[in-house]
């Protein structure tokens, strides 16, 4: 089975596909480079409106943290498409994965967050081989939707 197959089972993009995959790295600290690109026919959506618009130009490549593999630090790679949107302008295409401007993926924040629980946010950060402020950013998003969602119905004290 391919890495790009176990991909689509588990974190399936709507409008985007898996290209490939490279190895990436030196000898020592290897990574994986998973190519994600738009699927044929598709439009980029703005990401201020969320409305699908015409493509402008394309930025350069991006590379987004994503959840590692068998131990593997693990990137998803994509060159992000700036649309023109008559409402607001030239802005960069949403994109489901990302959050924000952050290098991270929407899976690996989660993944984060859930290991902040357990762990120190200096030691996740030290076992994932990523930045301390990665793991504070996710721990706050996480922090953010819970307060989002939270139903304080029926309690009256």
């Amino acid at each position: 089975m391919q890495i790009q197959t176990i991909l689509n089972r588990l974190q399936k993009f709507k409008s985007f596909v898996y290209a490939g995959v490279r190895w990436g790295g030196s000898k020592e600290t290897p990574h994986l480079e998973i190519e994600v690109v738009e699927r044929r026919n598709s439009r980029a959506v703005c990401s201020v409106c969320g409305m699908p618009r015409a493509g402008y130009d394309r930025l350069g490549q991006r590379r987004f943290e994503f959840v590692p593999l068998w131990g593997i630090k693990t990137y998803l790679v994509y060159a992000p498409r700036r649309v023109d949107c008559p409402k607001c302008g030239v802005r960069v295409e949403s994109m489901p994965c990302a959050l924000g401007k952050r290098p991270l993926t929407q899976a690996m924040g989660w993944f984060l967050a859930g290991w902040a629980k357990r762990l120190s946010w200096k030691e996740t950060a030290e076992v994932f081989r990523t930045s301390w402020e990665s793991v504070f950013r996710s721990a706050e998003m996480a922090v953010q939707w819970g307060r989002e969602h939270r139903d304080l119905s029926g309690v009256r004290a």
